[in-house]
């Protein structure tokens, strides 16, 4: 374990579980001052990323005068298609996937730009950079945050701030939001039938992930912004 983030603030959306919470635990043990979020119960701090009050509340409540690190990871993952997608999952997906990420990034920018290393990490998915025909909300959200992170990196960049923001695409990982589709087909045809379009011939792990967002957020990266890493065992290099 290298120190690369220690004594840094960081902020991580979806942390209960999967990518999330494989990232908190590594900043932690990287030495970071790890503040976690999610909307499920448990031993972190709650917030809906998709409520603009959610967030001006958490902010205010923030003990700290400055974050360095924010990583926009909150999500979920539906199947649809364009005949049976109706606006009501549209907007749900639009609302956590793309607008909470948005309003990450313009909530925690005050506080990053009192930073001398801010970095932003937005977890967008290959789904972001190619389409799937089974998910067309969440791959319109997801390319929206890629582009999103494009707007801030530049924007931060113009205004001289100490601040990248980078965005990471994740392709098939095996962590909780595949736990439907393994109820549904079994565990085992899932990750079979997944692995099989993965040219490394099998699932990410969360980990794996986690290391990438760790990463773009410390100063090994710290001529990189406005730019994507893909994670994906090949997947998009076909």
């Amino acid at each position: 374990v290298t120190v690369r983030i220690k004594n840094r603030i960081a902020l991580i959306t979806g942390a209960a579980s999967g990518i999330g919470k494989a990232t908190a635990d590594l900043f932690e043990a990287e030495g970071a001052v790890v503040l976690r979020t999610d909307i499920a119960d448990g031993n972190h701090h709650k917030l809906d990323v998709s409520k603009a009050s959610d967030w001006r509340g958490f902010i205010d409540s923030i003990e700290h005068e400055h974050i360095d690190i924010v990583v926009n990871n909150a999500g979920i993952s539906p199947h649809d298609n364009i005949e049976n997608l109706d606006m009501a999952t549209w907007d749900t997906i639009r609302g956590v996937v793309l607008d909470g990420v948005m309003l990450g990034c313009k909530h925690t920018l005050p506080l990053l730009k009192k930073s001398a290393y801010g970095a932003i990490v937005n977890v967008s998915s290959v789904a972001g950079i190619v389409g799937a025909s089974e998910y067309t909300s969440y791959g319109a959200a997801k390319a929206g945050v890629r582009n999103v992170t494009k707007s801030v990196a530049l924007h931060c960049a113009r205004m001289r701030y100490n601040v990248r923001c980078n965005s990471v695409h994740p392709g098939s990982i095996d962590t909780p939001i595949l736990d439907a589709d393994k109820a549904k087909y079994g565990m085992e045809k899932v990750v079979q039938v997944r692995a099989k379009a993965i040219p490394m011939g099998r699932l990410g792990r969360a980990r794996e992930v986690a290391d990438a967002i760790l990463f773009l957020a410390s100063d090994d990266a710290s001529f990189i912004t406005g730019t994507e890493l893909v994670v994906d065992g090949g997947f998009t290099a076909r």
